[in-house]
Protein backbone atom coordinates (compact mmCIF):
# COMPACT_ATOMS: atom_id res chain seq x y z
CA UNK A 1 0.00 0.00 0.00
CA UNK A 2 1.53 3.39 -0.65
CA UNK A 3 1.93 5.25 2.03
CA UNK A 4 0.47 9.20 2.62
CA UNK A 5 4.42 10.63 2.20
CA UNK A 6 4.80 8.74 -1.00
CA UNK A 7 1.60 9.97 -2.24
CA UNK A 8 2.57 13.36 -1.32
CA UNK A 9 6.07 13.76 -2.69
CA UNK A 10 4.75 11.99 -5.77
CA UNK A 11 2.17 14.57 -6.80
CA UNK A 12 4.09 17.21 -5.64
CA UNK A 13 7.05 16.27 -8.02
CA UNK A 14 4.18 15.45 -10.66
CA UNK A 15 2.84 19.60 -10.28
CA UNK A 16 3.95 21.56 -13.63
CA UNK A 17 2.87 25.29 -11.96
CA UNK A 18 4.10 27.30 -9.21
CA UNK A 19 3.44 25.52 -6.19
CA UNK A 20 1.03 22.04 -5.13
CA UNK A 21 0.49 21.62 -1.83
CA UNK A 22 -0.63 17.96 -0.71
CA UNK A 23 -2.93 17.39 2.82
CA UNK A 24 -3.30 13.49 3.59
CA UNK A 25 -5.69 12.73 6.75
CA UNK A 26 -5.37 9.08 7.64
CA UNK A 27 -8.43 8.24 10.69
CA UNK A 28 -8.98 5.21 12.73
CA UNK A 29 -12.04 4.91 14.37
CA UNK A 30 -13.33 2.61 17.18
CA UNK A 31 -16.76 2.73 18.61
CA UNK A 32 -19.19 1.26 21.07
CA UNK A 33 -23.11 2.06 20.17
CA UNK A 34 -25.82 0.90 22.97
CA UNK A 35 -29.41 1.05 23.43
CA UNK A 36 -32.02 -0.15 26.07
CA UNK A 37 -28.95 -0.53 28.21
CA UNK A 38 -27.50 -3.00 25.59
CA UNK A 39 -24.47 -3.32 23.32
CA UNK A 40 -25.56 -3.00 19.83
CA UNK A 41 -22.45 -2.34 18.18
CA UNK A 42 -19.26 -2.19 17.94
CA UNK A 43 -16.11 -2.04 15.30
CA UNK A 44 -13.25 -0.22 13.55
CA UNK A 45 -12.99 1.80 10.94
CA UNK A 46 -10.22 3.40 9.12
CA UNK A 47 -10.82 6.17 6.66
CA UNK A 48 -8.01 8.55 4.31
CA UNK A 49 -8.42 11.92 2.58
CA UNK A 50 -6.57 13.34 -0.06
CA UNK A 51 -6.31 16.96 -0.75
CA UNK A 52 -4.55 17.99 -3.85
CA UNK A 53 -4.15 22.14 -3.78
CA UNK A 54 -3.10 23.94 -7.00
CA UNK A 55 -1.16 27.66 -7.46
CA UNK A 56 -1.39 28.61 -10.97
CA UNK A 57 0.39 31.54 -12.19
CA UNK A 58 -2.30 33.39 -14.77
CA UNK A 59 -2.33 36.72 -16.30
CA UNK A 60 -3.77 39.35 -13.46
CA UNK A 61 -2.74 37.08 -10.64
CA UNK A 62 -2.15 33.34 -9.09
CA UNK A 63 -5.68 30.96 -8.98
CA UNK A 64 -6.00 28.05 -6.73
CA UNK A 65 -7.75 25.24 -6.84
CA UNK A 66 -8.23 21.85 -4.44
CA UNK A 67 -9.33 18.38 -5.74
CA UNK A 68 -10.24 16.47 -2.19
CA UNK A 69 -10.40 12.26 -2.66
CA UNK A 70 -10.63 9.25 -0.59
CA UNK A 71 -8.80 6.96 -2.92
CA UNK A 72 -6.40 7.65 -5.88
CA UNK A 73 -7.97 4.43 -7.71
CA UNK A 74 -6.61 4.10 -11.18
CA UNK A 75 -5.49 8.23 -11.33
CA UNK A 76 -2.21 8.51 -12.11
CA UNK A 77 0.13 10.91 -10.13
CA UNK A 78 0.62 12.98 -13.07
CA UNK A 79 -3.04 12.89 -13.65
CA UNK A 80 -4.23 13.88 -10.27
CA UNK A 81 -1.65 16.87 -10.24
CA UNK A 82 -2.89 18.03 -13.93
CA UNK A 83 -6.58 17.74 -12.83
CA UNK A 84 -6.12 20.08 -9.71
CA UNK A 85 -4.05 22.53 -12.24
CA UNK A 86 -6.96 22.82 -14.33
CA UNK A 87 -9.58 23.30 -11.33
CA UNK A 88 -7.12 26.09 -10.50
CA UNK A 89 -7.28 28.06 -14.13
CA UNK A 90 -11.00 27.79 -14.12
CA UNK A 91 -11.53 29.33 -11.10
CA UNK A 92 -9.49 32.79 -12.35
CA UNK A 93 -7.21 34.45 -10.22
CA UNK A 94 -7.56 34.29 -6.13
CA UNK A 95 -8.98 37.02 -3.92
CA UNK A 96 -7.07 35.35 -0.69
CA UNK A 97 -3.24 35.88 -2.27
CA UNK A 98 -0.56 35.83 0.30
CA UNK A 99 3.21 34.60 0.68
CA UNK A 100 3.38 30.88 0.82
CA UNK A 101 5.21 29.30 3.47
CA UNK A 102 8.33 27.09 1.82
CA UNK A 103 11.10 24.67 3.66
CA UNK A 104 9.79 23.92 7.31
CA UNK A 105 9.95 20.88 8.64
CA UNK A 106 7.26 19.75 12.07
CA UNK A 107 6.73 16.07 13.44
CA UNK A 108 7.83 12.73 13.00
CA UNK A 109 7.19 13.21 8.96
CA UNK A 110 7.97 9.48 7.93
CA UNK A 111 6.63 7.45 11.05
CA UNK A 112 3.32 5.31 10.15
CA UNK A 113 -0.01 6.15 11.27
CA UNK A 114 -0.58 4.71 14.94
CA UNK A 115 -4.86 3.51 14.68
CA UNK A 116 -6.72 3.45 17.66
CA UNK A 117 -8.60 0.51 18.54
CA UNK A 118 -11.12 -1.08 20.73
CA UNK A 119 -8.14 -1.54 22.86
CA UNK A 120 -8.78 2.35 24.01
CA UNK A 121 -11.96 0.91 25.98
CA UNK A 122 -10.13 -1.77 27.96
CA UNK A 123 -11.56 -0.28 31.61
CA UNK A 124 -14.33 1.86 30.33
CA UNK A 125 -16.22 -1.32 28.71
CA UNK A 126 -16.33 -3.84 31.77
CA UNK A 127 -17.54 -0.49 33.88
CA UNK A 128 -20.16 0.44 31.66
CA UNK A 129 -21.42 -3.18 31.24
CA UNK A 130 -21.86 -3.01 35.06
CA UNK A 131 -23.50 0.39 34.47
CA UNK A 132 -25.89 -1.56 32.22
CA UNK A 133 -26.74 -4.58 35.11
CA UNK A 134 -27.58 -2.13 37.56
CA UNK A 135 -29.36 0.17 35.19
CA UNK A 136 -31.38 -3.00 34.14
CA UNK A 137 -32.60 -3.56 37.65
CA UNK A 138 -33.50 -0.18 38.51
CA UNK A 139 -35.90 0.03 35.04
CA UNK A 140 -33.53 2.85 33.62
CA UNK A 141 -32.64 2.50 30.04
CA UNK A 142 -29.37 3.90 28.58
CA UNK A 143 -28.77 5.33 25.01
CA UNK A 144 -25.68 6.27 23.58
CA UNK A 145 -22.14 5.90 22.35
CA UNK A 146 -18.94 6.13 22.59
CA UNK A 147 -16.10 6.65 20.61
CA UNK A 148 -12.10 6.79 19.94
CA UNK A 149 -10.10 8.46 16.62
CA UNK A 150 -6.76 8.65 15.78
CA UNK A 151 -5.88 11.56 12.98
CA UNK A 152 -2.56 11.78 11.64
CA UNK A 153 -2.35 14.54 9.29
CA UNK A 154 0.48 14.99 6.59
CA UNK A 155 0.98 18.40 5.13
CA UNK A 156 3.50 18.36 1.72
CA UNK A 157 4.64 20.74 -1.01
CA UNK A 158 6.89 21.43 -3.51
CA UNK A 159 8.32 24.09 -1.46
CA UNK A 160 9.60 22.14 0.84
CA UNK A 161 6.73 21.82 3.44
CA UNK A 162 7.11 18.63 5.13
CA UNK A 163 4.59 18.79 8.41
CA UNK A 164 3.23 15.91 10.51
CA UNK A 165 0.58 16.17 13.56
CA UNK A 166 -1.16 13.29 15.67
CA UNK A 167 -4.72 14.22 17.06
CA UNK A 168 -6.47 11.92 19.35
CA UNK A 169 -10.05 12.36 20.31
CA UNK A 170 -12.61 10.55 22.22
CA UNK A 171 -16.16 11.19 23.51
CA UNK A 172 -18.74 9.61 25.30
CA UNK A 173 -22.69 10.91 24.87
CA UNK A 174 -25.26 8.91 27.21
CA UNK A 175 -29.18 9.23 27.67
CA UNK A 176 -30.72 7.69 30.62
CA UNK A 177 -34.66 7.45 30.51
CA UNK A 178 -36.84 6.23 33.33
CA UNK A 179 -40.45 5.90 33.99
CA UNK A 180 -41.60 4.14 31.20
CA UNK A 181 -39.49 7.26 29.44
CA UNK A 182 -41.24 9.99 30.52
CA UNK A 183 -38.08 11.23 32.47
CA UNK A 184 -34.67 11.92 30.23
CA UNK A 185 -31.37 12.94 30.76
CA UNK A 186 -28.13 13.28 29.09
CA UNK A 187 -24.08 13.21 30.08
CA UNK A 188 -21.48 13.46 27.98
CA UNK A 189 -17.40 13.34 28.15
CA UNK A 190 -14.56 14.41 26.49
CA UNK A 191 -11.15 12.37 26.51
CA UNK A 192 -8.14 12.24 24.59
CA UNK A 193 -7.37 8.48 25.44
CA UNK A 194 -10.72 7.27 27.93
CA UNK A 195 -8.45 6.98 31.39
CA UNK A 196 -10.33 9.84 32.88
CA UNK A 197 -13.78 8.81 31.89
CA UNK A 198 -15.18 7.73 34.91
CA UNK A 199 -18.62 5.76 34.39
CA UNK A 200 -19.50 5.96 38.52
CA UNK A 201 -19.58 10.15 38.11
CA UNK A 202 -21.80 9.87 34.99
CA UNK A 203 -23.92 7.02 36.63
CA UNK A 204 -24.41 8.92 39.69
CA UNK A 205 -25.35 12.50 37.79
CA UNK A 206 -27.88 10.57 35.73
CA UNK A 207 -29.56 8.95 38.67
CA UNK A 208 -29.25 12.10 40.16
CA UNK A 209 -31.33 14.20 37.82
CA UNK A 210 -33.77 11.36 36.96
CA UNK A 211 -34.69 11.88 40.78
CA UNK A 212 -35.00 15.59 40.70
CA UNK A 213 -37.85 15.05 37.76
CA UNK A 214 -40.23 12.90 40.28
CA UNK A 215 -41.43 16.90 41.03
CA UNK A 216 -42.49 19.01 38.09
CA UNK A 217 -43.85 22.35 38.72
CA UNK A 218 -45.13 24.58 35.63
CA UNK A 219 -42.78 27.50 35.01
CA UNK A 220 -44.44 30.62 33.16
CA UNK A 221 -41.80 32.25 30.12
CA UNK A 222 -39.41 34.89 30.95
CA UNK A 223 -36.11 36.12 32.14
CA UNK A 224 -34.54 33.80 34.79
CA UNK A 225 -31.34 33.78 36.78
CA UNK A 226 -29.73 30.51 35.01
CA UNK A 227 -26.87 28.38 35.73
CA UNK A 228 -25.59 26.36 32.86
CA UNK A 229 -23.17 23.43 33.03
CA UNK A 230 -19.57 23.75 31.36
CA UNK A 231 -21.11 21.87 28.17
CA UNK A 232 -24.07 24.51 27.80
CA UNK A 233 -21.26 27.09 28.23
CA UNK A 234 -18.82 25.46 25.78
CA UNK A 235 -22.06 25.28 22.75
CA UNK A 236 -22.76 29.22 23.52
CA UNK A 237 -18.98 29.61 23.33
CA UNK A 238 -18.55 28.19 20.02
CA UNK A 239 -20.83 29.79 18.47
CA UNK A 240 -19.66 32.84 19.07
CA UNK A 241 -16.33 31.61 18.04
CA UNK A 242 -17.85 30.59 15.12
CA UNK A 243 -19.07 34.21 14.15
CA UNK A 244 -15.73 35.69 14.59
CA UNK A 245 -14.16 35.98 10.88
CA UNK A 246 -12.89 39.54 10.74
CA UNK A 247 -13.51 40.42 6.97
CA UNK A 248 -17.63 39.82 8.25
CA UNK A 249 -16.59 42.24 10.95
CA UNK A 250 -14.68 44.53 8.88
CA UNK A 251 -17.28 44.33 6.03
CA UNK A 252 -20.31 45.27 8.73
CA UNK A 253 -21.92 41.81 8.05
CA UNK A 254 -21.14 40.57 11.91
CA UNK A 255 -21.98 41.07 15.67
CA UNK A 256 -18.43 42.38 15.83
CA UNK A 257 -18.70 45.10 13.10
CA UNK A 258 -19.18 48.71 14.65
CA UNK A 259 -22.38 49.70 14.08
CA UNK A 260 -23.08 52.83 11.54
CA UNK A 261 -19.42 52.70 10.52
CA UNK A 262 -18.01 51.01 7.55
CA UNK A 263 -14.87 48.90 8.02
CA UNK A 264 -14.69 49.39 11.79
CA UNK A 265 -14.79 46.58 14.35
CA UNK A 266 -15.58 46.66 17.67
CA UNK A 267 -11.90 44.64 18.46
CA UNK A 268 -10.92 46.69 21.85
CA UNK A 269 -14.51 47.02 23.19
CA UNK A 270 -15.30 45.61 26.34
CA UNK A 271 -18.13 42.66 26.10
CA UNK A 272 -18.30 41.32 29.98
CA UNK A 273 -18.02 43.14 32.99
CA UNK A 274 -16.31 40.18 34.83
CA UNK A 275 -12.71 39.64 33.19
CA UNK A 276 -13.46 36.54 31.29
CA UNK A 277 -10.88 34.73 28.52
CA UNK A 278 -12.08 33.24 25.36
CA UNK A 279 -9.48 31.30 23.43
CA UNK A 280 -7.77 29.05 21.61
CA UNK A 281 -4.28 27.25 22.69
CA UNK A 282 -3.33 24.21 20.72
CA UNK A 283 -0.68 23.74 23.94
CA UNK A 284 -3.57 23.88 26.73
CA UNK A 285 -3.14 20.70 28.98
CA UNK A 286 -5.77 18.00 28.14
CA UNK A 287 -6.86 19.86 24.89
CA UNK A 288 -3.92 19.49 22.72
CA UNK A 289 -4.39 20.06 19.24
CA UNK A 290 -2.91 20.96 15.16
CA UNK A 291 -0.27 24.11 16.00
CA UNK A 292 0.08 24.73 12.50
CA UNK A 293 -2.58 26.04 9.67
CA UNK A 294 -4.38 23.18 7.63
CA UNK A 295 -6.79 24.54 5.05
CA UNK A 296 -8.18 22.17 1.85
CA UNK A 297 -9.56 25.87 0.84
CA UNK A 298 -10.28 28.88 1.64
CA UNK A 299 -12.69 30.41 3.21
CA UNK A 300 -14.31 32.80 6.45
CA UNK A 301 -11.42 30.80 8.54
CA UNK A 302 -8.56 30.43 7.03
CA UNK A 303 -6.70 30.46 2.92
CA UNK A 304 -4.68 27.83 1.87
CA UNK A 305 -1.99 29.97 1.25
CA UNK A 306 -1.47 30.18 4.98
CA UNK A 307 -0.60 26.19 5.03
CA UNK A 308 2.03 25.25 7.46
CA UNK A 309 1.52 28.89 9.34
CA UNK A 310 2.08 28.43 13.25
CA UNK A 311 -0.45 28.65 15.12
CA UNK A 312 -0.19 30.37 18.71
CA UNK A 313 -2.43 30.97 21.54
CA UNK A 314 -5.60 33.07 19.76
CA UNK A 315 -7.25 35.45 22.25
CA UNK A 316 -11.01 36.52 21.22
CA UNK A 317 -11.25 37.68 24.95
CA UNK A 318 -8.71 38.69 26.98
CA UNK A 319 -10.50 40.05 30.86
CA UNK A 320 -13.45 40.47 28.84
CA UNK A 321 -12.06 42.58 26.24
CA UNK A 322 -12.86 41.63 22.91
CA UNK A 323 -9.10 41.17 21.07
CA UNK A 324 -8.55 39.42 18.04
CA UNK A 325 -10.90 38.17 14.92
CA UNK A 326 -9.59 35.60 13.02
CA UNK A 327 -7.70 36.86 9.92
CA UNK A 328 -6.20 34.98 7.15
CA UNK A 329 -2.55 36.74 5.83
CA UNK A 330 -5.28 38.06 3.04
CA UNK A 331 -8.11 39.31 5.36
CA UNK A 332 -5.03 40.53 7.79
CA UNK A 333 -3.92 42.97 5.02
CA UNK A 334 -7.61 44.33 4.31
CA UNK A 335 -8.89 44.92 7.66
CA UNK A 336 -5.30 46.03 9.32
CA UNK A 337 -5.97 43.35 12.14
CA UNK A 338 -2.98 41.04 12.95
CA UNK A 339 -2.77 38.00 11.55
CA UNK A 340 -4.54 35.64 13.85
CA UNK A 341 -5.67 32.17 12.98
CA UNK A 342 -7.57 30.17 15.50
CA UNK A 343 -6.77 26.80 16.68
CA UNK A 344 -8.83 23.54 16.74
CA UNK A 345 -10.16 24.02 20.43
CA UNK A 346 -11.44 26.23 22.98
CA UNK A 347 -11.27 27.74 26.24
CA UNK A 348 -13.31 29.78 28.44
CA UNK A 349 -12.03 30.93 31.96
CA UNK A 350 -13.00 33.41 34.75
CA UNK A 351 -9.38 34.37 36.93
CA UNK A 352 -9.99 33.10 40.70
CA UNK A 353 -13.37 30.88 39.44
CA UNK A 354 -13.27 28.09 41.63
CA UNK A 355 -15.79 25.30 42.16
CA UNK A 356 -17.95 22.86 40.19
CA UNK A 357 -21.62 22.74 38.57
CA UNK A 358 -23.08 22.09 42.54
CA UNK A 359 -20.96 25.26 43.74
CA UNK A 360 -22.08 27.22 41.06
CA UNK A 361 -26.00 25.97 42.09
CA UNK A 362 -25.10 27.07 45.66
CA UNK A 363 -24.66 31.01 44.83
CA UNK A 364 -28.72 31.31 43.53
CA UNK A 365 -31.16 31.86 45.67
CA UNK A 366 -34.28 31.33 42.69
CA UNK A 367 -33.79 30.55 39.12
CA UNK A 368 -33.05 27.97 36.98
CA UNK A 369 -30.57 24.98 36.15
CA UNK A 370 -30.16 23.93 32.02
CA UNK A 371 -28.57 20.67 31.39
CA UNK A 372 -28.29 20.84 27.78
CA UNK A 373 -29.06 23.47 24.71
CA UNK A 374 -30.61 21.58 21.27
CA UNK A 375 -31.38 22.87 17.52
CA UNK A 376 -29.96 25.82 17.63
CA UNK A 377 -30.38 28.18 14.63
CA UNK A 378 -29.61 31.48 14.26
CA UNK A 379 -32.73 34.08 13.64
CA UNK A 380 -30.73 37.64 13.17
CA UNK A 381 -26.76 37.50 11.88
CA UNK A 382 -26.30 41.02 12.91
CA UNK A 383 -27.01 40.73 16.72
CA UNK A 384 -26.11 36.76 16.46
CA UNK A 385 -29.74 36.05 17.97
CA UNK A 386 -29.93 32.46 18.38
CA UNK A 387 -32.78 30.43 18.78
CA UNK A 388 -33.20 26.80 20.31
CA UNK A 389 -34.64 24.80 22.82
CA UNK A 390 -33.56 23.42 26.69
CA UNK A 391 -33.92 18.93 26.84
CA UNK A 392 -33.69 16.11 28.86
CA UNK A 393 -33.89 18.25 31.80
CA UNK A 394 -34.51 21.63 33.40
CA UNK A 395 -35.03 22.54 37.04
CA UNK A 396 -35.93 24.72 39.47
CA UNK A 397 -33.64 26.44 41.94
CA UNK A 398 -34.64 27.67 45.69
CA UNK A 399 -31.87 28.95 47.94
CA UNK A 400 -29.06 27.45 46.27
CA UNK A 401 -30.71 23.54 46.35
CA UNK A 402 -32.31 22.27 42.81
CA UNK A 403 -36.07 21.28 44.38
CA UNK A 404 -37.84 19.73 41.11
CA UNK A 405 -37.87 19.55 37.65
CA UNK A 406 -40.03 22.43 35.48
CA UNK A 407 -41.58 22.36 32.00
CA UNK A 408 -38.60 22.70 29.15
CA UNK A 409 -38.64 26.22 26.88
CA UNK A 410 -37.61 27.72 23.84
CA UNK A 411 -35.35 30.59 24.20
CA UNK A 412 -33.93 33.50 22.62
CA UNK A 413 -30.43 34.78 23.03
CA UNK A 414 -27.37 35.86 21.80
CA UNK A 415 -24.39 34.30 23.29
CA UNK A 416 -22.74 37.65 22.81
CA UNK A 417 -25.03 39.86 24.48
CA UNK A 418 -25.06 37.15 27.34
CA UNK A 419 -21.23 37.58 27.80
CA UNK A 420 -22.10 40.87 29.73
CA UNK A 421 -25.02 39.23 31.58
CA UNK A 422 -22.34 36.09 33.30
CA UNK A 423 -22.37 37.06 36.31
CA UNK A 424 -20.65 34.18 38.32
CA UNK A 425 -18.37 30.96 37.34
CA UNK A 426 -16.60 28.25 38.46
CA UNK A 427 -13.40 26.50 37.87
CA UNK A 428 -12.61 25.82 34.63
CA UNK A 429 -13.03 22.12 33.17
CA UNK A 430 -12.75 20.08 29.82
CA UNK A 431 -16.32 19.24 28.97
CA UNK A 432 -18.00 18.15 26.09
CA UNK A 433 -20.54 20.04 23.98
CA UNK A 434 -23.82 18.69 22.74
CA UNK A 435 -25.63 20.60 19.79
CA UNK A 436 -21.82 21.10 18.32
CA UNK A 437 -20.61 17.71 18.96
CA UNK A 438 -17.98 18.21 16.73
CA UNK A 439 -16.24 20.39 18.25
CA UNK A 440 -14.48 17.72 20.45
CA UNK A 441 -12.21 19.95 22.41
CA UNK A 442 -13.29 22.46 24.64
CA UNK A 443 -13.05 23.86 28.32
CA UNK A 444 -15.26 25.54 30.32
CA UNK A 445 -16.87 26.71 33.46
CA UNK A 446 -20.31 26.01 35.14
CA UNK A 447 -21.93 29.81 34.68
CA UNK A 448 -24.82 32.08 35.84
CA UNK A 449 -26.23 34.13 33.14
CA UNK A 450 -28.65 37.03 34.71
CA UNK A 451 -31.73 37.08 32.85
CA UNK A 452 -31.69 34.31 30.55
CA UNK A 453 -34.93 34.76 28.12
CA UNK A 454 -37.07 31.59 28.04
CA UNK A 455 -39.39 32.83 25.66
CA UNK A 456 -42.05 30.42 25.31
CA UNK A 457 -43.19 27.07 27.10
CA UNK A 458 -41.85 24.12 24.92
CA UNK A 459 -43.32 20.61 24.59
CA UNK A 460 -39.97 19.05 23.44
CA UNK A 461 -38.50 16.16 25.95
Amino acid sequence: MTTPQDIIERITSAAQYRECIVIVKRTSLANLRWASSTLTTNGVITEQQITVIAFVDLPGGVATGSLTLTDIGTASYDELAAAAGRVAEAAGPAEDVADILRDVQRGDWSAAHEPTSPDVFADFAPALGDMFRRSTSDAIELFGYAEHSHTTTWVGSKGGLRLRHDQPSGRVEMTGKSHNRSRSTWEGRATRDFSDVSVSDIDANIRQRLEWQSRVSAVAPGRYQTVAPSGAVADLMAYILYTAPARDAFEGRSVFSKPGQTGATRVGEQLSALPFNLYCDPHYAGLESIDFNVATQSGDFGSVFDNGRAIDRFNLLRAGRLEHLITSQATSAVTGLPFAPAGDNLILDLPGGTGGLNDVIGTVQSGLLLTTLWYIRVVDAPTFLLTGLTRDGIYEIKDGEVVGAVNNFRWNESPVDLLRRMSGAGATEITATRELEQFTRTAAPAVVFDDFNMSTVSQAN
